[in-house]
């Protein structure tokens, strides 16, 4: 008997990402902070919940256990700048605080079960995420994160288990990807990503994948920003082109 596949979601947002993942796992769990987001994941995917099929946890994710409640920031006029990390003090006023309680990605990784991907898209806070998975020793087959920052590409490829990557545009995931075949837990099928959503993982990314070398020339053309990286566990390193 196969073992399941778990994908976490790390960053749901509005949810977009989860009609993608119900199709490639047996199990899905969605981690937002924003509790009003969380709401509306929770009407929306009302029927995955009580199958069994989605877990739904609204909590701020941080890289350090603790209970007491921390503050998380939601943007007044577009969610999906709400940060963990305090704004800087000439935008901070564009936020509202809140208080939630804290949890390490690990430790919910712990509850739920191993990972088959996770996707993450923490705002200002992706590097520390990767870096507290890889210190539990989570390192699941498929995993991403958003790269406006150099430090992540850096925190991936110094992880060994990592030896193949492909780069997804953000901007363009609605336009390159709208009507995208990809694998399903029951086989092809054709799916139209929407705009603003993280896209496809994996195989079903189109291209080769790329060895660490050939990812930094292809970051260096290309530059950083809206992108996810995408890295495949994999004992054998590409050979560069």
């Amino acid at each position: 008997m196969s073992k399941r596949k778990v994908i976490y979601d790390f960053g749901s947002n509005n949810g977009d990402d989860l009609p993608y993942y119900l199709l490639k796992a047996d199990f899905v769990v969605a981690v937002e902070a924003n509790p009003v987001l969380t709401d509306k994941i929770k009407a929306r995917f009302a029927g995955e919940i009580a199958g069994g099929r989605l877990a739904v946890e609204n909590c701020v994710l941080s890289d350090v256990p603790g209970t007491d409640k921390v503050p998380f920031y939601v943007h007044k006029k577009n969610h999906v700048l709400s940060t963990f990390p305090r704004p800087s003090a000439e935008t901070v006023d564009q936020y509202q605080q809140i208080e939630l309680h804290p949890r390490t990605p690990s430790n919910i990784v712990e509850q739920h079960g191993d990972p088959y991907y996770i996707k993450v898209d923490i705002e200002h806070f992706d590097a520390q995420i990767l870096r507290e998975l890889f210190a539990a020793s989570v390192k699941p087959p498929y995993i991403s994160a958003e790269i406006h920052h150099a430090e992540v590409f850096g925190i991936l490829v110094a992880e060994p288990a990592y030896q193949s990557f492909k780069l997804v545009d953000g901007r363009s995931v609605n336009v390159k990807y709208a009507n995208h075949t990809i694998e399903t837990l029951s086989g092809p099928a054709t799916y139209p990503f929407p705009f603003h959503s993280a896209g496809p993982f994996g195989d079903d990314i189109e291209g080769p994948w790329l060895n660490a070398d050939d990812m930094f020339r292809a970051l260096c053309k290309s530059g950083l920003g809206w992108k996810d990286i995408h890295a495949r566990r994999d004992d054998t390193p590409l050979i560069s082109t």
